[in-house]
């Protein structure tokens, strides 16, 4: 049996814009966490310095404008994700087309991948 994981999207970010994606992105119920802070990160910096770098070399020169970019993950609050159903595919084209609206300043890979659970602050309480 799979463990509990959250979807997300693997998003490098141009930190001169990262407050106004964020914002959007909440307006939408899909909350951002950036990789250097998220809760489940034992050395948060150290993960998001091996997922800037994985994601860059595997683009072999084309990402070199984000090279100091912030890793986030981008994930899918209560309003899309039900627990054990696959994202909708309307929750995938409106994050697609939030970071498409950013071209110039987001670099990512169209899929979701999965990490574990991270704790939302209602939950926390």
């Amino acid at each position: 049996m799979r463990r509990p994981h959250e979807n997300v999207a693997t998003v490098l970010v141009d930190p001169r814009v990262l407050g106004d994606i964020e914002i959007q992105l909440m307006a939408l119920d899909m909350p951002l966490w950036r990789v250097c802070a998220a809760p489940i990160a034992k050395d948060g910096q150290r993960l998001a310095f091996q997922i800037r770098h994985k994601l860059l070399m595997s683009k072999r020169g084309e990402w070199d404008c984000a090279k100091h970019w912030v890793p986030v993950w981008v994930g899918f609050g209560s309003t899309w994700a039900f627990p054990g159903e696959p994202v909708p595919w309307p929750a995938h084209k409106a994050l697609w087309t939030v970071l498409e609206g950013h071209a110039d300043r987001v670099r990512y890979n169209k899929r979701l991948g999965g990490i574990p659970r991270i704790p939302r602050l209602r939950e926390a309480c």
